[in-house]
């Protein structure tokens, strides 16, 4: 397997922190966001979106960071990530969903901001960021995973952005639960932590 990357991609974070969890064999290939090298025609080839990260599993290519981890539990035949009965698959994608919105709008956008100089409204992204911490929190008083006994793709897909949520002047000091969490994703049997930038109330 290869995986197209660049390493301050909360995106493709998910993806070789799952690789790395699941030690899964595999080949990373950095992708330079700065100059360019997601728009240079042979990675539109893999990936029309223009994005990372991708995996390309000896030819079947695979784009959008959730759609890997779901690909990965499924090639590698790791339920325990990714349950197969009804009710359990439906609570991952529940938070499958979350990531690639609620995450993506609030702590990841605001962290785009002052990693990445987007033209955000940092009020407005930094607003959103804390209204799902204030759902994750709630979620998480009384159980350690979000959508089972034990860490599934679920906790992957939730954990980057939010674990670097302070580097777009998110303070996460108001939400012990979440930060449990977090402590618990970075406990496990090999985690890959996410690179860290000095950006936001990071840089003190």
């Amino acid at each position: 397997m290869k995986l197209y990357h660049h390493p301050l991609s909360g995106h493709a974070h998910r993806a070789r922190l799952f690789l790395s969890l699941l030690g899964a064999p595999h080949e990373l290939i950095e992708v330079d966001l700065a100059a360019g090298g997601h728009k240079t025609p042979e990675f539109l080839k893999l990936n029309p979106f223009g994005q990372v990260p991708v995996l390309d599993d000896e030819g079947t290519i695979v784009t959008d960071s959730n759609a890997i981890l779901v690909y990965l539990a499924k090639k590698l035949g790791r339920t325990e990530w990714l349950p197969e009965d009804a009710g359990g698959a439906a609570a991952v994608q529940r938070w499958l969903s979350v990531a690639a919105g609620e995450v993506a709008y609030g702590p990841a956008a605001a962290r785009l901001i002052t990693v990445f100089g987007a033209r955000f409204n940092p009020e407005e992204v930094i607003g959103r960021a804390h209204m799902l911490l204030a759902r994750l929190e709630s979620c998480l008083a009384d159980r350690e995973w979000l959508a089972a006994e034990r860490p599934t793709i679920a906790d992957v897909a939730i954990y980057s952005y939010v674990s670097r949520a302070p580097e777009g002047n998110v303070d996460l000091s108001s939400y012990p639960a979440v930060n449990r969490f977090l402590r618990r994703v970075e406990a496990l049997p090999g985690f890959l932590p996410f690179a860290a930038t000095p950006a936001g109330l990071s840089a003190a």
